[in-house]
């Protein structure tokens, strides 16, 4: 997937934001939480980096996919070997469940004003 499409991807998802930060990278939010991280430091570190669940996370790494996301991994972000490790559908699933993983840990409330509820 090129960091266009990823961007794209992530930015057609409900409230999200995103800002650029350390190094030039494109950091994709959620009610002001970060879900996937593109570009910039990601880029030059690896692939894409984003958020996902424990099985998931356990899954990429033994498989080969990903590693390990560098500062992030204790909250179970993986960072992709490369940008095209995963094929297109799979990523933007990826990077949905990315978003409904930290959306869900938003107040309702925050979740309401944000139109997630």
């Amino acid at each position: 997937m090129t960091p266009r499409s990823f961007e794209a991807r992530c930015l057609r998802l409900p409230a999200t934001t995103k800002v650029v930060q350390w190094e030039g990278t494109s950091v994709f939010k959620v009610g002001g939480k970060m879900f996937a991280l593109g570009g910039g430091f990601a880029a030059s570190s690896g692939g894409y980096m984003f958020k996902v669940s424990d099985m998931a996370y356990g899954m990429l790494i033994e498989h080969g996919l990903a590693r390990p996301a560098p500062y992030l991994a204790r909250a179970k972000w993986v960072q992709l070997v490369s940008n095209n490790a995963l094929p297109d559908a799979e990523l933007t699933a990826y990077l949905a469940q990315a978003h409904a993983l930290i959306a869900s840990r938003l107040t309702r409330k925050s979740r309401k004003a944000l139109g997630l509820d």
